[in-house]
């Protein structure tokens, strides 16, 4: 008897029948792929991004930069173009950088992650719907799906990254 009374009352707390004790079942698919190295390798809480599946400190020991594109004297286009090259050996997007320190996902739980992406002063003053649009189309994004050879992909696959990205925005976003 005293399960349900407490399921009641932590969903109460939160206020949606989406979450299982204080944590969205409708971000935890997000939340696995955000969490990926694909993505998290540049949503670091560092001065440096990282690199690889065992996320290891970049090669050449780049840093972040005033801009988040590198050091002056060595910018992240230098080796990074819009796509891919020297047989997928270095990686490629348009706009290629770390996201800003705001953005640093590192060690973070699924629900601090959830409401860092919906507050404005740390993702970059999107909306929901701004995000869903950064997640879905962005090339920097979509590169993550095609990460070049022995590179691993996020969890799910892009269009079911979409779909889920969808029905939590939909959902407004619960955390």
């Amino acid at each position: 008897m005293k399960l349900p009374l407490l399921s009641g009352l932590i969903l109460g707390l939160f206020g949606s029948s989406q979450m299982v004790f204080g944590q969205s079942t409708l971000f935890a698919p997000l939340y696995e792929v955000l969490t990926h190295p694909r993505c998290l390798n540049c949503h670091t809480n560092t001065e440096f991004p990282r690199q690889g599946d065992d996320r290891r400190r970049h090669a050449q020991l780049v840093v972040r930069g005033p801009d988040n594109h590198g050091a002056p004297t060595l910018q992240c286009s230098a080796c990074h173009q819009d796509r891919n090259v020297a047989d997928d050996a270095v990686p490629g997007a348009p706009h290629w950088a770390l996201a800003p320190l705001s953005m640093g996902w590192e060690g973070l739980t699924a629900f601090e992650l959830c409401l860092a992406l919906k507050d404005p002063t740390k993702n970059g003053n999107r909306s929901l719907e701004d995000l869903q649009h950064h997640m879905a189309e962005d090339e920097l994004v979509l590169w993550g799906w095609q990460p070049g050879k022995g590179r691993s992909l996020p969890p799910l696959s892009q269009p079911e990254f979409v779909e889920a990205l969808e029905a939590w925005v939909k959902a407004g976003g619960p955390c």
